[in-house]
């Protein structure tokens, strides 16, 4: 008698398939903010995976919206220009050369690149920076230094660096309902008409808030949160990253992308999440499997 039993491997992906479907039901019409971060781009192999983890989200009825970064291939470029990078508090100093050459590489060259690779994987993308319809408007950051020989705060120009303190959501609202994907370059403009670099993280945070995101991912090139064992931390809220920050758990670079993500869920995000863009389809197993792939931050 002939076996007709299926493959394992195929019975395998039907299970994958029915574990989705109550994330699908609930996340069905959902917005997802993903900063994707210069430092997760990676090879070919992670940017094609990258993308077509952004098709499925549209095809299966959730709006994604990608706002990336670029911190590294704009000091790529300010090297080759012979052009020296200074920062404070993790923000690039920007001068007028420095604001142009970053617009440049943000939204005339990777902005293209990720417009071009959902378009490969069978979407449809509308790359677009802040300055487009003035959809985001920013001013101008300011930053004190404490001197320690003086025993005063020093006030610190960072020149044309900026923060979001508007978004106009209707022009993504437009692309969402027409089916397109939009890709967001993190420049804006002020009011006072110059051109902001805006540090991406922020920059998705704000717009995750002002969309009422299901769900606002920050891929980057770390797991996610880790306790002082080097476990990953799944769960977090913010009184429970405050305590992670006093006691030394939490430091360095971890310390704003945990802002960004208390500032987005106070904000009206759903929840943010911390998750490794060098990890295949990590942000896939994060939505729609039950164990998850990072760190968690809600209300």
């Amino acid at each position: 008698m002939t076996d007709h039993t299926p493959p394992a491997a195929l019975l395998e992906k039907a299970e994958t398939l029915v574990e989705a479907l109550p994330y699908l039901q609930r996340y069905a019409g959902q917005t997802f903010v993903v900063k994707y971060g210069g430092h997760a781009m990676g090879s070919p192999e992670l940017q094609r995976d990258f993308a077509e983890d952004v098709v499925l989200l549209k095809a299966v009825g959730i709006n994604p919206v990608v706002v990336h970064g670029g911190g590294p291939q704009i000091g790529a470029m300010l090297k080759r220009l012979g052009v020296e990078s200074r920062f404070v508090d993790g923000l690039r100093v920007t001068d007028a050369e420095t604001a142009q050459i970053a617009e440049m590489v943000l939204a005339g060259s990777i902005n293209k690149e990720i417009v071009g690779w959902i378009g490969q994987a069978g979407g449809r993308a509308v790359g677009l920076s802040g300055k487009d319809a003035g959809f985001v408007t920013a001013e101008k950051v300011g930053r004190s230094t404490p001197d320690k020989l003086q025993g005063i705060e020093r006030h610190v120009d960072l020149g044309f660096v900026g923060e979001p303190v508007g978004v106009d959501r209707r022009i993504i609202d437009t692309l969402s309902a027409a089916g397109i994907i939009p890709v967001i370059a993190p420049i804006a403009i002020g009011a006072d008409g110059h051109t902001y670099n805006i540090n991406a993280d922020t920059m998705a945070g704000a717009i995750a808030a002002a969309l009422g995101a299901s769900r606002f991912f920050l891929l980057t090139d770390v797991v996610g949160v880790l306790d002082k064992q080097g476990e990953l931390l799944t769960d977090l809220d913010p009184a429970r990253i405050a305590e992670l920050r006093a006691d030394g758990t939490v430091t360095g670079g971890m310390i704003p992308k945990l802002e960004t993500c208390v500032a987005a869920v106070e904000g009206g995000v759903d929840a943010a999440v911390i998750i490794d863009g060098r990890v295949p389809h990590g942000m896939l197993l994060e939505i729609f499997t039950r164990e998850g792939a990072g760190t968690l931050v809600h209300r």
